[in-house]
């Protein structure tokens, strides 16, 4: 995936914990490793209160980071959203900030245009971090747009031709699907679109996946395969937190397909290791069967 290929070219991840800690107090160290390890067993009342009592030691944007992924985590989108965006107007041109702060967007399935005056969005280093976020997770109409706004250079040009690549091969795909499914048109509805959905998550079209698999989930709310879908494409467009959510309604559903299951606690692992919860990515590894 283009995605895959070019992740090398992002900014180096840098977590909490081993950064900063060693300037800090005993009393701060403590404190904030408490935080994040109740925070991988999911108590996340206590994790947020950990790292308040660590932020009224210490004042960093580190913990506002921390803050808005654990209450993401516990679905407090409002709140998240204030965390992440104090973390980025301390750091503006740091990556992770911006990319926490739009997979919160996106899971209110809102944008940042709703948010304008309330960061630095003219920052030039900024656009060009959001460009990178956009191109990751998939939007590559989004990614264009802020592109066009940053000046003349060879990363301008060199992301650009990357999405015309990916948008041609995407108008192709588009039009084999409309040959196949015409095969199938006077077949069961069910078992068109789920043959449809199967095509483009194989020809990894997350953005038309989406579209067909929401409107499949809620006409046929008893089909886990759709729940999959969506699950898959919302993944791969960088909205973990809602991905999650549906995938895991979906497993409701599902009785007796193996196969399924396996493909539904991949993308859960996928979508876990994102949001950088190792715990929950295992055990959802561990959960999957092989030989399906």
């Amino acid at each position: 995936m283009a995605q895959d290929e070019d992740s090398k070219n992002l900014p180096e991840v840098q977590e909490s914990a081993e950064v900063f800690l060693e300037e800090y107090t005993d009393r701060f160290q403590d404190v904030f490793f408490d935080a994040l390890r109740q925070k991988s067993i999911q108590n996340y009342d206590r994790a947020i209160n950990l790292f308040l009592e660590a932020y009224a030691i210490n004042k960093t944007p580190v913990l506002n980071h921390e803050l808005a992924k654990t209450y993401a985590l516990d679905k407090q989108w409002l709140k998240a959203q204030e965390a992440a965006l104090d973390a980025l107007n301390a750091e503006p041109e740091n990556y992770w900030y911006l990319d926490t702060l739009v997979s919160i967007v996106n899971a209110q399935s809102s944008t940042l245009d709703a948010l304008s005056g309330t960061y630095p969005e003219e920052n030039k280093r900024l656009q060009q971090n959001l460009t990178q976020v956009y191109y990751k997770n998939g939007a590559y109409i989004k990614a264009k747009e802020v592109l066009a706004t940053l000046p003349e250079n060879n990363f301008k040009s060199d992301l650009t031709a990357k999405i015309e690549v990916i948008l041609k091969k995407r108008v192709a795909n588009i039009a084999q699907t409309k040959v196949s499914a015409s095969v199938v048109r006077n077949s069961d509805p069910v078992a068109t679109l789920k043959l449809n959905l199967a095509q483009q998550i194989q020809l990894k079209n997350s953005g038309l996946v989406l579209l067909q698999a929401e409107n499949a989930v809620e006409t046929y709310p008893m089909q886990p395969f759709f729940y999959y879908a969506y699950g898959w494409a919302l993944q791969n467009k960088g909205n973990n937190y809602k991905a999650i959510e549906i995938l895991e309604t979906g497993l409701d559903y599902l009785f007796d397909d193996i196969a399924l299951a396996n493909k539904i606690y991949q993308t859960l692992a996928d979508a876990y290791t994102a949001l950088h919860n190792t715990a929950k990515a295992n055990l959802y590894l561990s959960k999957i069967k092989p030989g399906f």
